[in-house]
């Protein structure tokens, strides 16, 4: 026979508290002093208690659950930047659900759907880019939504990103500083705004220096893609002497086919520079120069952002951009050793 349910009141006699006590230690956020909370967890570990999160959500109107969109696995940022998040949110008593999907419209549209479904407090969206119809469909709902890494032209949406643009610009400027005249870019997928982004200040940069692009291929984010697009800029004409690549998870493919498919010397021969600064950039395998994307703080103000719309309703759309420092290493060639 199934045993009787246990609720908060039987938990509440075993521990000699009030039933209100049982409700704020099981609550996240609310207050209630260690002595009390070691007693009802004790009393609820030995009855088998477990709260009901979903008769607390009908009641408060609270779900205490933030949905992750996220496209994009492969570049090392994104399952980083992911975990920061979660234990963020977590530690402010929301619990996460992380739910994936492609980069087309149809797909991104069904997700949204299905958490909203979940009755979810608030959305954090990265690496997707939504529709202005999708994000109105947000709004009606009440349901702030906050994209990261991305932005869009959409006026009515709360984005937190690195500068982009700047760092484009200082990674022309360091490759100009280097004595780099052929320099070169492999682009990730277009639809980006941050790709978009990287690429503009980086084509100001070398304007401003009186210098054209010299060369440049589609890498779309991808390995494979990176690879075609390296083998393509170095078969034919005259060879770029230095690419900037738009994130490091292709930047360490482009690595890999100069040296080891091409035969090239790095940074003797051609100087690589790339962008995120994940952990493998410091690898000693690929010494990658990058531009750092400050995942901390990135994450700390999406978060805020989304809890003030969460807390207090102030829906106004907010736009950040957080600089991030060049790192530089042993892919690039130095300005000091191009003077010598």
């Amino acid at each position: 026979m199934p045993r009787d349910t246990v609720t908060s009141l039987d938990v509440a006699r075993l521990a000699g508290v009030s039933q209100s006590a049982v409700s704020r230690v099981f609550t996240p956020g609310a207050s209630a002093s260690q002595h009390t909370s070691d007693k009802v967890r004790e009393a609820a570990n030995k009855l088998g208690y477990r709260p009901n999160s979903l008769a607390r959500a009908m009641v408060s109107g609270r779900s205490r659950i933030i949905g992750l969109v996220v496209a994009y696995l492969d570049n090392q940022f994104y399952p980083d930047a992911l975990e920061k998040l979660s234990a963020r949110l977590q530690g402010r008593g929301y619990h996460v659900l992380v739910f994936l999907t492609k980069r087309t419209q149809g797909d991104i549209t069904n997700v949204i759907e299905e958490i909203l479904d979940y009755q979810v407090d608030g959305i954090i969206a990265a690496s997707v880019a939504l529709s202005s119809d999708l994000s109105e469909r947000c709004r009606m709902a009440g349901v702030p939504l906050v994209l990261f890494n991305r932005s869009q032209d959409d006026a009515a949406l709360s984005s937190v990103t690195s500068d982009n643009y700047a760092g484009g610009k200082k990674a022309a400027e360091v490759l100009i500083a280097g004595g780099h005249r052929r320099i070169a870019y492999i682009a990730g997928w277009e639809g980006a705004s941050t790709q978009r982004d990287r690429e503009a200040g980086f084509t100001a940069a070398l304007s401003d220096a009186g210098l054209n692009l010299h060369a440049r291929a589609v890498g779309d984010f991808r390995t494979d893609r990176a690879r075609q697009a390296t083998l393509s800029l170095f078969s034919s004409g005259e060879m770029p002497d230095a690419v900037f690549v738009a994130n490091d998870h292709m930047a360490f493919s482009v690595l890999d086919t100069l040296r080891h498919e091409l035969g090239l010397r790095v940074p003797d021969d051609v100087s690589v520079i790339g962008y995120d600064d994940v952990l493998a950039a410091s690898w000693p395998s690929y010494d990658l120069t990058t531009v750092r994307q400050p995942a901390d703080q990135m994450v700390d103000q999406t978060v805020e952002i989304l809890m003030q719309q969460i807390n207090d309703g102030d829906m106004t759309p907010r736009r950040v951009q957080i600089d991030g420092p060049l790192v530089i290493r042993g892919s690039t060639r130095q300005p000091d050793v191009v003077k010598g």
